[in-house]
């Protein structure tokens, strides 16, 4: 008996995977395997960088926190050793943003707490 090959199954996947590369580099956007490694690749990159995102705008927000607390007066850890000794239940996301955008707000609360 002959071998059986379902090629419409296996044309549909390589045509799934051809079409997530679309818009890659060269070789990258039409040849199956290297287009294969390349969108492989890519979810490894995407899945590490979910991780890495939160990371760098923990340190953003602190860069923040930390440079406006400056100007009145504290350093970062002084200003959140405070904030944790006053019972301010405020996190790093929201403080930043205010740093940024309600100075005056930021500046209330540094007074309450010092």
């Amino acid at each position: 008996m002959p071998r059986s090959v379902n090629h419409v199954a296996s044309r549909a996947k390589r045509k799934r995977i051809l079409k997530l590369t679309r818009g890659y580099y060269g070789a990258r956007k039409n040849v199956w395997t290297v287009a294969k490694n390349t969108w492989e690749k890519g979810l490894t990159y995407a899945y590490r960088d979910r991780k890495q995102k939160k990371r760098s705008f923990r340190a953003l927000w602190i860069q923040r926190i930390n440079a406006a607390a400056r100007l009145e007066g504290m350093s970062y850890s002084q200003l959140m050793g405070a904030l944790h000794k006053a019972g301010v239940e405020l996190n790093r996301k929201v403080l930043a943003d205010l740093a940024m955008n309600h100075a005056e707000a930021f500046k209330a609360i540094v007074a309450k707490v010092k």
